[in-house]
C-alpha cells in the first residue's frame, strides 16, 4: 500500500538542505555525521523580525541549518546528532523566546492563536471602554479651553493609566526581554511610541499655556500640542485591535491543518485472541494487530481488510466525495470513516509510517520552507526595526534643526516609530502558504515545498504518463496470438509466472489472467523498467516486454507482427513473449481511459498550457488515447531514460515542464521535470520524486493543483507589493509631519490586517468547482 511518507530526493537549491518530508528525529541517530531533522514550537514571536532573530541565532550553532516560520510559529532544523533538541531549545530561550519539541505525528494541534486572541480581547475591551471618553474629553478640553477645571489633567491620567500600563503590558514585556538580549522588534517600536507619547503628553499637559486655543475640532485632532494622552492610549488600542484581528485570522488560517490532525481515531477496538474486544488508545496499536471498525467509526490506522465489507468515506483524507467500497484483501487508510458494514482490519502501518502521518508531514514541510520572496522579506524585517528607530531620531533632529516647535518634531518622530511595521512583511508569504497548504490538504492536493510555488507560475507544458495516469491502469488481457508451434495457454502461463513478480500494470494484467495454482515458479527474475521482465520458468528462459526490447535481434514471425499491428490500431498495448530466444506470442492488453482525463486536459488547454502524452507504449495505442482525451502531442515508445531525455529536450527549448505520473518508471522523469505531480495511489518512487501529490485518483486535480499554486503566488505578490509599498510610502509621509501618530497607528494595524485577510481568501479556493 502506498503511503505519503516518502523521501523527495531533490535538494533545495537555495538552502542546500535535502527536502525530506518523511524524515524523523530519530533517523540516523546512531551516526553523528548524519543530520537529523527536528521541529520546535516557538513561543513569544510577535513579528517577522522575531522569526528572523530566532533563525539567525539557531544558524550560528555549528552544523545547524534552521528555518523559522512566523505564521506557523515553527522552527524546522537540520542538525548533527551531537546537537541535542534540548541544546536547540536553550538557544531559542537565550534569544528571548520559548521553544518546545514538536511531536512527529501530532494528534491534536492546539489553537494558540485563538488563545492569544482571547487574551488580547480582554485587554482591548478595557482599552476601548476607557479610550472613548478619554478621547472625547481631550478634544473638548483642546477645543474649548474654558471647560478645563482644576485637576483636569489628573482625570485624563486616571483614565489613561490602565491603558498605558496593563493593556500595553504585553508590548513592554517583550520589548524588555528583547532589550536584555540586544534585539529590536515590533514591540520595541510600539513601546517606544507609547512611552514617548505618554511622556510628551504629560509634559504638554502641565506646560501648555492654559489659555491656548485651537481653531476647531480638526485642528485639535491633527495638532499634537492639543492631543495629549489619547495619542499613547489610541496607539495602544489600535495595535491591540490589529493584533487581535490578526490572531483570529491566523487561527482561521490554521483551521485546515487542525482539522486534518483531528480526523485520526482516538481509540480502537482491538480483537483479542479469544474473540473479545478491548478498547485501547489508537497510538498504542502495533503492526499486525487486528481491530474492529463499525459503522460511523474512524479507521484507526492504515491496514488490510481481513473480514467484512463496507463503504468508506474518504473525503477527509483525499477530498473524494464518493464513498469507496472495500472488501477482504483491500487496503484502508487511517482517518477514513466506515459508513456501513463491520470490518476487521489488520494494522499494516502505525505511528509515523501511516498515510495520515505522511499527509501531516507534507503540509508542515510545505509550510516550514521559505520561498525566495519570503527570505528577502525576512532579511529586511530583521534589520528594519533598528533602521526605523534611527529614522525616527533623524526626523526629530531635522525638525528641531529647522527651528520647528518641539511638539511638531516629537509628533513627526512618533509617527515614524508607530507607522513602520515589519509585521506585514513577515506575514506576506507564510500566512498565504499556510492557508493554501491547508486548503490543498482538504482538496487532496499536497504541495511538498515552497519550490512548488516558485515554479508553478512558469509552467507552460504539462506532460502526462499514459498507463495508470491518463488511463485507469487496471489492464486486462484481451487476446493472445501464439506463434506457430506454441500453445497459447502454455505461453500465457509462463508469461504470467514471470510477470507475477513485476509491479507494472501490464504485468499485473498478464499475471491476473492465470490463476495462482496454474502458475509455475520463477527463478533468476530480473526487470528492466520500461522494457520488460525475464526469468527462468520450467527450465526455459522467458522474456516478456515491449516488442522492441523483447524481439531485439530476433526474427519475428509474420503472424505476430500482423497481430501486433491490428491490436495497436485499436489502441491496445501489445507485449511479446520470447521463450529461449524464440518469439512465442503477442499478448494484447486493453485499458480504460479515466473519465476525468478529458475534462482535465480541456482545463489545462483553456489555461494556455500545452499538453503532451509521453509513454513507453506503442504509437497506435498512445495516439488513440490522446485523441480521446484531447492531448496536443504524443511521444510514444520511449524508455525511462528516454523520458528524462525528452523532458530535458523540452527544457532546452525554453519550456517549463510539469510531469504527471504514477509508476516506478516515472520517478526519474518526475524528478527531472520542473514540477513533478504524482497520483497518490502510485508507487513510492513516483510519490517520493514528485513536488505535488494528488491523493485523489482524479486528473482534474492536476489543473486544480496548478491553479492553487498560481493563486497562492498571486496572493503572495499582492501581499508583498502592499507590505513593501506601504512602508516605502508611509515612512516619508510620517517624517514630513503629515500624519498624526494616532492616524499612523491605525494605518500600521490595517497594514497587517490587509495581508492576513487577503491570504484568507485562499480558504475558498475551488469552491466554485465543486
Amino acid at each position: 500500500m502506498t503511503t505519503l511518507h516518502d523521501v523527495n530526493p531533490r535538494r533545495d537549491a537555495n538552502s542546500g538542505a535535502t527536502a525530506n518530508p518523511g524524515a524523523t528525529a530519530s533517523s540516523g541517530a546512531d551516526d553523528p555525521a548524519i543530520d537529523q531533522r527536528r521541529q520546535l514550537d516557538v513561543t513569544g514571536m510577535t513579528c517577522g523580525a522575531c522569526a528572523a532573530r530566532v533563525e539567525r541565532k539557531l544558524n550560528k550553532v555549528d552544523g545547524v541549518k534552521a528555518s523559522v516560520n512566523y505564521a506557523t510559529r515553527v522552527a524546522t532544523i537540520e542538525a548533527p546528532a551531537q546537537v541535542s533538541t534540548e541544546d536547540l531549545c536553550a538557544v531559542v530561550d537565550k534569544a528571548g523566546y520559548g521553544a518546545t519539541p514538536r511531536p512527529q505525528v501530532p494528534t491534536t494541534i492546539p489553537d494558540t492563536d485563538a488563545a492569544d486572541a482571547k487574551r488580547l480581547f480582554r485587554r482591548l475591551a478595557v482599552a476601548v471602554v476607557l479610550f472613548v471618553p478619554l478621547a472625547d474629553l481631550s478634544i473638548v478640553f483642546a477645543v474649548v479651553p474654558s471647560t478645563r477645571f482644576t485637576g483636569w489633567q489628573w482625570l485624563l491620567i486616571a483614565m489613561a493609566a490602565p491603558i498605558v500600563t496593563w493593556c500595553a503590558w504585553p508590548f513592554y514585556r517583550v520589548a524588555a526581554k528583547n532589550l536584555r538580549t540586544g534585539a529590536a522588534t515590533m514591540e520595541t517600536l510600539v513601546t517606544l511610541g507609547v512611552l514617548a507619547a505618554t511622556g510628551w503628553s504629560l509634559y504638554s499637559m502641565f506646560t501648555t499655556d492654559p489659555n491656548a486655543t485651537t481653531h476647531g475640532v480638526w485642528d485639535a485632532i491633527w495638532s499634537s500640542d492639543s492631543i495629549y494622552l489619547e495619542v499613547a492610549t489610541g496607539v495602544t488600542v489600535l495595535v491591540l485591535a490589529g493584533r487581535y484581528f490578526e490572531a483570529r485570522a491566523r487561527s482561521r488560517a490554521g483551521g485546515a491543518l487542525r482539522a486534518l490532525a483531528a480526523i485520526g481515531a482516538k481509540d480502537v477496538a482491538v480483537l483479542l485472541s479469544d474473540g473479545r474486544e478491548m478498547r485501547i488508545p489508537a497510538e498504542e496499536l502495533s503492526e499486525e494487530q487486528r481491530f474492529v471498525v463499525r459503522p460511523g467509526e474512524t479507521v484507526g490506522t492504515d491496514g488490510l481488510v481481513i473480514e467484512g465489507s463496507a463503504a468508506i468515506d474518504m473525503s477527509a483524507m483525499t477530498g473524494e466525495s464518493r464513498p469507496v467500497e472495500v472488501t477482504p484483501g483491500e487496503a484502508v487508510i487511517g482517518g477514513t470513516t466506515v459508513l456501513n458494514g463491520r470490518l476487521i482490519v489488520e494494522a499494516a502501518a502505525v505511528g509515523a509510517d501511516t498515510a495520515f502521518a505522511g499527509m501531516m508531514r507534507l503540509v508542515e514541510e510545505a509550510q516550514s520552507g521559505k520561498a525566495r520572496a519570503q527570505r528577502l522579506a525576512d532579511r529586511i524585517a530583521g534589520v528594519f526595526v533598528p533602521i526605523v528607530v534611527a529614522l525616527s531620531l533623524v526626523t526629530l533632529a531635522v525638525w528641531l534643526g529647522l527651528g520647528q516647535p518641539a511638539d511638531r518634531a516629537v509628533s513627526a518622530a512618533l509617527a515614524v516609530l508607530i507607522i513602520a511595521c515589519p509585521c506585514a512583511l513577515g506575514l506576506a508569504t507564510p500566512i498565504a502558504v499556510m492557508v493554501a497548504t491547508g486548503r490543498g490538504a482538504q482538496l487532496g492536493i499536497f504541495l511538498k515545498g515552497h519550490q512548488t510555488l516558485d515554479t508553478s507560475r512558469l509552467i507552460d507544458t504539462v506532460v502526462f504518463d499514459k498507463t495508470g495516469t491518463v488511463t485507469e491502469g487496471t489492464l486486462s488481457v484481451e487476446s493472445i496470438h501464439p506463434a506457430p508451434g506454441f500453445d497459447a495457454e502454455e505461453v500465457l502461463a509462463r508469461a504470467a509466472a514471470v510477470e507475477a513478480a513485476s509491479e507494472h500494470a501490464v504485468g499485473a494484467a498478464i499475471a491476473a489472467a492465470v490463476t495462482e495454482e496454474h502458475r509455475a515458479e520463477v527463478t533468476d527474475f530480473t526487470t528492466e523498467p520500461g522494457r520488460g521482465v525475464s526469468g527462468i520458468v520450467d527450465r526455459h528462459r522467458v522474456r516478456v516486454g515491449s516488442p522492441r526490447w523483447a524481439s531485439h535481434a530476433l526474427v519475428v514471425p509474420a503472424e505476430l507482427a500482423r497481430a501486433r499491428r491490428d491490436a495497436e490500431a485499436q489502441g491496445k498495448t501489445v507485449v511479446y513473449v520470447v521463450v529461449d530466444d524464440v518469439p512465442a506470442a503477442a499478448i494484447a492488453v486493453g485499458d480504460t481511459i479515466k473519465t476525468s482525463a478529458a475534462t482535465a486536459i480541456a482545463a489545462l488547454k483553456a489555461a494556455g498550457l500545452r499538453t503532451i502524452l509521453l509513454t513507453g507504449d506503442n504509437e497506435g495505442a498512445a495516439r488513440a488515447v490522446a485523441e480521446a482525451v484531447g492531448v496536443d502531442d504524443v511521444i510514444a515508445e520511449v524508455l525511462p531514460d528516454e523520458k528524462v531525455e525528452t523532458l530535458r529536450a523540452l527544457q532546452d527549448e525554453g519550456h517549463s515542464v510539469a510531469m504527471v505520473g504514477d509508476g516506478i518508471n516515472d520517478g526519474p522523469a518526475l524528478a527531472t521535470a520542473d514540477l513533478g505531480l504524482a497520483i497518490g495511489r502510485g508507487t513510492d518512487v513516483a510519490i517520493g520524486a514528485a513536488d505535488v501529490i494528488l491523493v485523489r485518483d482524479d486528473l482534474r486535480a492536476v489543473p486544480a493543483a496548478l491553479s492553487l499554486a498560481g493563486a497562492t503566488q498571486r496572493t503572495i505578490r499582492t501581499n508583498l507589493v502592499w507590505a513593501f509599498g506601504y512602508n516605502v510610502a508611509a515612512i516619508p509621509i510620517a517624517a514630513l509631519g503629515v500624519l498624526n501618530p494616532l492616524i499612523a497607528g491605525a494605518a500600521m494595524a490595517l497594514s497587517s490586517l490587509f495581508v492576513v485577510t487577503n491570504s484568507l481568501r485562499l480558504q475558498h479556493f475551488g469552491e466554485s468547482r465543486r
